[in-house]
């Protein structure tokens, strides 16, 4: 069986890994397998399931087990004046994104809609890497999916089918959306959609769905569109490649997010996106996510009685619960007819099974003392098939002196999407609700608001980080955005949108020579300093980070200084 064969079989696991590991240490174990390396830090093994125990945090760490992601959209039904972009576009300063890439990993693109085609009628799309097509070649140094080329794509265009040249579309529409706000074109008076950076080339990563075995142990809801977090990693190599191969300035752009992680930007994920901001000719922009009002958050100081609210045809949820380094957790689960798990430590062993006398609920727990990347405790907890109701979670120290830190503690549920029926906090907190990898410290995390009428967007994730930094950076605009599918609401246009704004940063900065360094904290330092801050709030804020972004205020700031 060949590495790519492994890598899109259900019968492999996924795990990642952030050591280097001994040459032929798999294989000494007699391990089915195969391995393909990221970066100097990251690889992705894909290992036979029948020769390994059933998946726990207990057997495998956390970090290793892919989570999953899902997309930033509301199901809701004019932003680039609010955000200073037209100013921006015209004289003097004319910066429409030319010679930029902005690249989006996603659900695809329809690659044939005239508003990503160029005043020759070419395409501005530079490439796409379709993850879910294997009849055709990956790009180099990748070992699964089919690349298409603009030649490709400009031939498909040219053909009376041109599905049938270039099979790859986006079904979803998400992916295609974004694309447009970020960089949709105008090209006649009967098309009066214009994007953030509409002259901007676009490359597009199509992600594949997650594995099936994924979505079982992360119980995610099966209407819920899914992806994989090292398949992500590979996206965002894929495009960051680009700024060499093209030697062009590349924006990276996320609309997708986990609740899913310690909250502080420790997942290999966001890991990997600090390494590629902090490169020359790159930024990355990551949307905040849409569970500020969801009561998917709780957190408190030990010891504390907390309800949990489960509703009906509910089938299964996870829960993370994330304690400090110096303190040791113990929890008790009641369930809503009374009965009790015993104490649930890490005395009881890093994996186990509760189940009940009069209750169909099986509860796993996977228990880390210390979680290898953050330090801290995690205690993770799997419900299958939870009993409708109000269910108590008893959290206490693990024994009265293992209290010796502050005793906080936060617990959190999935993002909506990956609940189906639904789960909620009775006493949520709305703050620290930014969705991973938005925490992470190198790229620029926005937050939403209405760009209509200047009011914070309710669903919008807010800061601060686990651990105390200021994010998000900026809020943008990111209700009823325009795009070529009609508007669209949620963090993730909100991320489109300053991406845009970064893409023209970008062509100042790095293609007319100003600044031709053009990393994410460069960017992001600019785009701070040019942000509009109302006199009632202080900053940096929960909601806000330093204000909304105004790409023409930050130019306006450079012009003073």
């Amino acid at each position: 069986m060949t590495c790519k064969e492994r890598i899109l079989s259900n019968d492999y696991a996924d795990i990642i890994i952030d050591f280097i590991l001994p040459e032929g240490s798999l294989a000494e174990q007699g391990l089915d397998y195969c391995i393909h390396t990221l970066d100097e830090e990251f690889s992705a093994a894909y290992v036979s399931r029948g020769q390994l125990p059933p998946l726990s945090i207990g057997v495998f760490r956390y970090s290793a087990i892919p989570k999953l992601y899902g997309l930033m959209q509301t199901f809701q039904a004019e932003n680039l004046v609010e955000m200073g972009n037209l100013r921006v576009q015209g004289p003097p300063l004319s910066l429409q994104g030319n010679g930029v890439i902005i690249g989006f990993i996603d659900t695809g693109i329809r690659y044939d809609l005239d508003v990503f085609k160029n005043e020759s009628g070419g395409s501005r799309i530079l490439s796409i890497w379709d993850q879910t097509i294997q009849e055709g070649t990956p790009p180099a140094g990748f070992l699964y999916g089919t690349e298409y080329t603009r030649e490709d794509i400009e031939r498909a265009m040219q053909s009376p089918e041109p599905l049938s040249v270039v099979p790859s579309t986006d079904e979803n529409g998400h992916g295609t959306a974004m694309a447009s706000a970020a960089a949709g074109s105008v090209l006649d008076e009967g098309l009066t959609f214009r994007g953030a950076a509409p002259q901007a080339d676009i490359a597009v990563v199509k992600l594949k769905g997650a594995k099936q075995y994924l979505r079982e142990f992360y119980l995610v809801d099966e209407a819920a569109d899914a992806y994989q977090e090292n398949d992500i990693m590979e996206a965002v190599k894929y495009l960051e490649q680009l700024a060499v191969l093209f030697k062009r300035p590349v924006v990276i752009v996320l609309g997708l997010g986990t609740n899913m992680g310690d909250h502080a930007g420790n997942s290999p994920l966001a890991a990997y996106l600090n390494r590629v901001a902090a490169k020359g000719s790159r930024a990355v922009v990551v949307c905040g996510g849409n569970e500020g009002d969801k009561e998917h958050h709780y957190s408190a100081v030990m010891p504390e009685q907390v309800e949990l609210r489960v509703e009906e045809n509910t089938k299964g949820f996870c829960m993370e619960l994330w304690g400090n380094r110096i303190d040791i957790y113990s929890v008790i689960l009641r369930t809503p007819g009374g009965e009790m798990t015993s104490v649930i430590d890490f005395r009881s062993g890093p994996d186990n099974m509760y189940g009940f006398l009069f209750d169909r609920t099986k509860i796993y727990t996977g228990i880390a003392l210390v979680e290898k990347r953050s330090g801290n405790e995690l205690i993770f907890f799997r419900f299958e098939n939870p009993t409708p109701g109000i269910w108590t979670i008893m959290v206490r120290p693990s024994q009265q002196e293992d209290i010796s830190g502050s005793g906080s503690f936060h617990l959190w549920l999935p993002i909506t999407a990956f609940i189906g029926g639904g789960a909620a906090f009775l006493e949520p907190d709305p703050d620290v609700t930014l969705t991973e990898p938005a925490n992470a410290q190198n790229v620029i995390t926005v937050s939403t608001y209405n760009g209509l009428t200047g009011s914070w967007f309710a669903e919008s994730g807010r800061g601060f980080t686990l651990d105390g930094r200021v994010k998000p950076d900026v809020a943008a605009p990111g209700v009823q955005v325009s795009t070529v599918l009609g508007p669209r609401t949620g963090s993730s246009m909100a991320a489109a949108l300053s991406a845009g704004c970064v893409a023209q940063y970008m062509e100042w900065a790095v293609v007319d020579g100003y600044a031709p360094f053009g990393e994410s904290s460069t960017v992001k330092s600019q785009l701070i300093r040019g942000a509009v801050r109302a006199d009632n709030i202080t900053y940096p804020d929960e909601r806000w980070g330093y204000g909304k972004l105004n790409i023409s205020g930050a130019f306006e700031r450079l012009a003073r200084t």
